[in-house]
This record gives C-alpha cells, sequence and structure tokens, in this order.
C-alpha cells in the first residue's frame, strides 16, 4: 500500500497552524497524533499516512511510523447524533470480542480528548488481508473458491451468534428484549437530525414493520453491519475470515437482522443494484445468491427464517436513513472529494426506500430464501 499525503489539505494536515485556518477542520492532525502515540509508546517518528476502507461514515488511516504500521478510527466531523459514531463503545466491544476469542483487531489505545481531533478515536493493530468489494485476490477467483468465500462469511456470522451473552462481560453490551422496536424508534428517530428533505416512504415503511415485528428466537452479538466489505480474509489459498471489521453498531438483540442485512445487501445477478450493494463481485458466477447465503445460515444455526422479509426490510430501511445523513453531509460540504456515493444519494435513497416498502408487504412466508431456509 502506498502511503500518501492529502494533496489539497483538507482531510488531513501537519500541524496546528495548518489546522486553524481550515473552514473545516481536518480528520487528522498529524503532529497531535504523533504526541498522542508517543505518549502510549507506539512506533517513533514521523507519520506517512493512507486512508484505508470504505469510510462512507467513519474515517480509517493506516499510519507509519518507521517500522510500526497502526491503524487509527475516528467518527466523522461534529456536531454527531446522539449515541452514533461512538468510537470509545467501538474500541471497548472489540475488547470484549477478542477475549471471547472472536477474530476482530487488538485494540492499542483509545483517546476520549476531543481536543486531539475533536472526536474520539482509537488505534488498533495493522492486520494483513484482503478485503473484497469489487475485485477478488487470484487464489479466490474461480467458481468453487467464490463459493467457498461465501460460505466463510456466512460461517463467520453463525459463530459471532453462538458466543455465549449470558453471562460475562458481553451480558452488559446492551438490553435484547425489545431490540427491534427500539431500532424502529431509534432509526426513525434520527431521520428528523439527518435530513433536509421529507420522505413520506421513511415513516409508511416504519408503521408497515412496527406492525409485523418478529418475536426474536434469542439473544446474540449482533454486528449492525455486517457485509462483505467489513470482512478481512486472511493470506491462504482456502478462503478464511481473519478479522470482522467496523462494531460501531453492536450491541445485545435478535441475530436474524443481522442475517437480514447480509442478505439484502449481497448482489445478485438481477438484483436492482442499489446503493447498498457495495460489493458487486459477488455477481460472479459460483457465488451463492442470497437464498443460498440464508439457507446455509439456517444449516448452521436451526434458525426458522420464515420472517427473513421482514429483516430485509428493516435492514434496506436503516439503510436509507444513514445514507440519508453522509448525503447530507455531502450537500453541506463535509465530503469535498466524494463524486461517486453520496451524490447517486439523491435518488438511491429513495430506492432503498421502495424496495424496503416492497418487502415489508410481503406475507410471512414469502420470502427470498423460500423453503431453502427451512432446517
Amino acid at each position: 500500500m502506498t502511503l500518501r499525503h492529502d494533496p489539497d489539505g483538507r482531510d488531513v494536515v501537519a500541524t496546528d497552524a495548518e489546522a486553524s485556518v481550515l473552514a473545516v477542520p481536518p480528520l487528522l492532525v498529524l503532529d497531535r497524533v504523533a504526541s498522542y502515540l508517543d505518549e502510549q509508546r507506539l512506533g517513533e517518528g514521523s507519520i506517512a499516512w493512507s486512508r484505508v476502507g470504505e469510510g462512507q461514515s467513519n474515517a480509517t488511516f493506516l499510519l507509519r511510523r518507521g517500522e510500526t504500521e497502526l491503524v487509527l478510527r475516528r467518527g466523522p466531523r461534529p456536531p454527531l447524533p446522539r449515541s452514533a459514531h461512538d468510537m470509545l463503545r467501538e474500541a471497548r466491544v472489540q475488547r470484549m470480542l477478542r477475549d471471547a476469542e472472536f477474530p476482530v483487531p487488538r485494540i492499542l489505545a483509545v483517546c476520549d480528548d476531543e481536543r486531539l481531533l475533536g472526536v474520539p478515536f482509537y488505534v488498533m493493530e495493522y492486520l494483513r488481508g484482503d478485503v473484497i468489494t469489487e475485485t477478488l485476490p487470484a487464489r479466490f477467483d474461480e467458481p468453487a473458491s467464490r463459493r467457498a468465500l461465501a460460505e466463510a462469511a456466512i460461517e463467520a456470522l453463525a459463530r459471532l451468534h453462538a458466543i455465549d451473552v449470558a453471562t460475562g462481560p458481553l451480558a452488559e453490551l446492551g438490553r435484547p428484549d425489545g431490540y427491534l422496536e427500539r431500532q424502529l424508534a431509534r432509526f426513525g428517530g434520527l431521520w428528523e437530525q439527518v435530513s433536509r428533505r421529507r420522505l413520506p416512504e421513511v415513516d409508511g415503511v416504519a408503521r408497515l414493520l412496527a406492525e409485523r415485528v418478529p418475536p426474536t428466537p434469542r439473544a446474540a452479538v449482533v454486528h449492525g453491519d455486517f457485509r462483505l466489505g467489513n470482512l478481512m480474509f486472511g493470506p491462504g489459498a482456502r478462503p478464511a475470515v481473519s478479522a470482522v471489521l467496523d462494531w460501531e453498531m453492536a450491541t445485545l438483540g435478535d441475530p436474524l437482522a443481522d442475517v437480514g442485512y447480509f442478505t439484502a445487501t449481497w448482489s445478485e445477478p438481477g438484483s436492482p443494484g442499489t446503493t447498498m450493494e457495495l460489493s458487486p463481485v459477488t455477481r460472479l458466477d459460483g457465488f451463492p445468491d442470497r437464498a443460498g447465503l440464508a439457507a446455509r445460515y439456517a444449516e448452521l444455526t436451526g434458525a426458522d427464517l420464515d420472517a427473513i422479509r421482514w429483516y430485509q426490510s428493516l435492514a434496506l430501511w436503516k439503510s436509507a436513513v444513514f445514507s440519508e445523513a453522509i448525503y447530507t453531509r455531502w450537500l453541506a460540504g463535509e465530503r469535498p472529494d466524494d463524486t461517486d456515493f453520496a451524490p447517486r444519494l439523491e435518488h438511491g435513497v429513495p430506492q432503498l426506500l421502495a424496495l424496503a416498502e416492497e418487502l415489508a408487504t410481503a406475507g410471512r412466508g414469502a420470502s427470498l430464501v423460500a423453503d431453502r431456509t427451512r432446517p
């Protein structure tokens, strides 16, 4: 990976003096970060950096100081919606999951002093591997390996949901009772905070979902954004998930919410191609379709997925809300280099809401995954 400096000086600057003359605060001020890393004894010398990951909301940077490679993760520029982009909590979740022997990066330092970068941030180890979205590593680029890659992803999800949350630190991660109802209330309330426009479909889909909330089968750790672009695959010839990334929305709740999100945002031949289909590579021959993914999850866990369309509708509705937040920040000039994703959200958000409405009105059992999900 080539490390670079910001050519326009908007997101990353070297000194306090440079930051002070910008109309919009930068995401990184390197002399402040270097001083903090010195205090934590993480590397020595000047910092070379590169933006990594898709970074549609939070920002993730690879930092190199001499021979030391680190990853710094922070939220977007303030002001932030209440309880959103909580990097302190995200770091705590990863530490608990690592203690539970689930594959996540090791947290090295956590900073709650907002004077440094304007928001809290944390530093974690840099792991080498592949995050797959638009292209495949050569070692996976044939049909049998593509299927194995998808199976490795769904097996990682089943493994996450199998973690015991009845006791220990993870039992304090959230309140699983009423999880689905709280999701509806939380994201419905966020719309007014993050949007400059009125789309009646937001309330319409919310009402449809509220009328048909399925019973939660059991409590589990819910990732909240489980998709191919948040999985890292190790260097071996056979696909294996070496780390699951981006735990901002993790809590205790209904594990089928993750299954709904994973399948609803999975690209397959003939799908509408929404702005939330962020891994178009899965349209290639060999990758299972959404029904195949859900069927494999049901096989591994014994889950009843009759109501999968409801969970998929919830996923797309929530995606519309946080996508609208990205679109609003773009309109405000906070994403000056984004010439592709955010502009498409003008129409992409209504498209997500339309698909969510279609799924929400489908009857129980009229699932995208049909009878293949029945154990």
